[in-house]
């Protein structure tokens, strides 16, 4: 059995990673069938498009502003990112976000298994211009 986790955080406190798709990550708790982060888009950022391999996602968001592209067969859609709604990404879906508030935006992610690595991410063309890096891009 997992330890809990107990963990406030405020605005300033550095992520404990860079999601491959660019967005802020703080690890949060984890278990043998999924895993849990808190995900920061900063103001007037454009995260880059993906594709999960293997795994789908829950998306409950906290704070904050923003659109979600979410495309798969023949479905494309943009939803709001508003606090308390809830949204889904189903392995092999393309998706993207952005930020379009004054403050960040804070979404809690649960991962289904948990998140493997950074190869579980495929780059993919998106409907908005990227505007963080990758990571291990450097800068």
């Amino acid at each position: 059995m997992s330890e809990p986790c107990i963990r406030s955080m405020g605005p300033a406190e550095a992520a404990d990673l860079l999601a491959p798709d660019g967005s802020e990550i703080r690890l949060l708790p984890k278990l043998d069938r999924g895993s849990m982060v808190h995900c920061r888009l900063p103001p007037g950022a454009v995260s880059r498009a993906i594709r999960h391999r293997t795994v789908e996602e829950l998306w409950y968001v906290l704070a904050g502003e923003g659109e979600l592209w979410r495309a798969g067969g023949d479905v494309e859609r943009v939803a709001a990112l508003r606090p308390h709604t809830a949204h889904t990404i189903p392995c092999g879906v393309r998706f993207q976000f952005r930020n379009t508030g004054l403050s960040p935006l804070d979404i809690v992610i649960v991962t289904m298994p948990p998140w493997p690595g950074e190869e579980e991410a495929e780059y993919v063309a998106g409907i908005w211009e990227p505007n963080v890096d990758r990571p291990g891009a450097g800068g």
